[in-house]
């Protein structure tokens, strides 16, 4: 497993606000990002969603569910002011879902916020929930994945986005780069695009891996604000 990275000697913390909108399993991402490096809040107010250098947005459940109780916070504008000032963001599992077009779950589709193309919907495996460790195929310049790139990360969901289809529309605009890994189909497990990033799988849950991959998105929040 790979090793823990210590935070640069002489820095300040980096100032993380982990969303507070009624999602569950926050409290094990607040300690995670703590043991990151990182100084954590966990809340809903304005001046702490937007005022942090990082902003982690969980998410557990139905993705429609997911969606109604960001707009009850107003999260979703919230979120769109970060990603269009270039204030970094990271989602969490049904966090990186809701990033999407939309999500279809028992035959109910329900829009997204749309800050990437593609549809949320049921993997094609012979048994669902997708829960436990699994290999990712990362990009080789992946900041998140630096060092853990040949791990394996905890999943726990039974949708996902099975297809990528992102046109980038300036030619010096860099294009996303995404992971992927498998349950009876190929499946998005984690997208960074600038300011935003996200992963399908639980870092807090995934042992040194995690911790190292929250550790390379914290220390990158260092480097932002440099």
């Amino acid at each position: 497993m790979s090793a823990e990275i210590p935070a640069p000697a002489g820095e300040a913390q980096p100032t993380v606000t982990v969303l507070d909108y009624g999602s569950g399993n926050i409290r094990s991402a607040v300690r995670a990002l703590e043991r990151a490096g990182a100084t954590v809040t966990l809340s809903a107010k304005p001046d702490d969603v937007l005022g942090a250098d990082g902003l982690v947005v969980p998410g557990v459940g139905a993705f429609g569910s997911v969606m109604a109780e960001l707009k009850s916070v107003d999260a979703i504008r919230m979120i769109g002011r970060r990603v269009a000032g270039g204030r970094p963001v990271l989602g969490i599992c049904v966090g990186l879902q809701v990033l999407f077009d939309a999500g279809v779950e028992h035959g109910v589709r329900a829009n997204g916020m749309g800050e990437w193309p593609g549809t949320v919907e049921l993997l094609p495996a012979e048994v669902v929930p997708h829960m436990g460790w699994n290999t990712v195929k990362a990009p080789a310049d992946s900041v998140l994945f630096e060092g853990v790139s040949d791990e394996r990360f905890y999943f726990v969901h039974s949708y996902g986005v099975q297809s990528w289809d992102f046109d980038v529309i300036q030619p010096k605009m860099k294009p996303p780069m995404v992971t992927w890994s498998e349950h009876g189909a190929p499946f998005i497990a984690a997208v960074e695009n600038g300011p935003l990033c996200a992963t399908q799988f639980h870092p807090e849950k995934s042992g040194d891996a995690g911790a190292r991959l929250l550790r390379n998105w914290v220390n990158s929040l260092r480097k932002g604000a440099a």
